[in-house]
């Protein structure tokens, strides 16, 4: 099971990278993506048509997701905490983070911004 980030799902979607692709596939047909709303409201919005918006909320629809309850709240609390915004991880990647920490998921992202803040994050919750 894992959290794929907004990188990763337009990568997919774009078709960039056949063995990305390749393992996506995989992981959707055997339902190990989780969905978090952050991620799919950022696809909606750039969605290029009506297909693709169909598409998406089809998936929405089918795919597991994430515990969301506080998250927007958790988000803010650790950009605070571990400066973020400093970093340039804004409050939707805070709230990504917070998503795979609080259902303990690993983050798959393409961002490497977002997964150095993540790391530092999640190691300071594992110790």
């Amino acid at each position: 099971m894992i959290l794929a980030d907004t990188s990763v799902w337009i990568s997919y979607l774009r078709r960039t990278d056949a063995q990305l692709e390749e393992i996506f596939d995989l992981y959707l047909k055997k339902k190990h993506i989780y969905l978090v709303s952050a991620v799919f409201g950022e696809l909606l919005q750039g969605a290029r048509n009506r297909k693709e918006r169909e598409m998406l909320q089809r998936l929405w629809g089918n795919m597991p997701k994430v515990k969301e309850d506080f998250l927007f709240i958790d988000a803010g609390m650790n950009s605070n905490k571990y400066k973020l915004i400093n970093q340039g991880v804004g409050l939707v990647d805070s709230y990504i983070m917070a998503a795979c920490i609080k259902n303990n998921l690993p983050l798959w992202t393409l961002d490497k911004r977002l997964q150095r803040a993540f790391d530092a994050i999640n190691d300071g919750y594992s110790t």
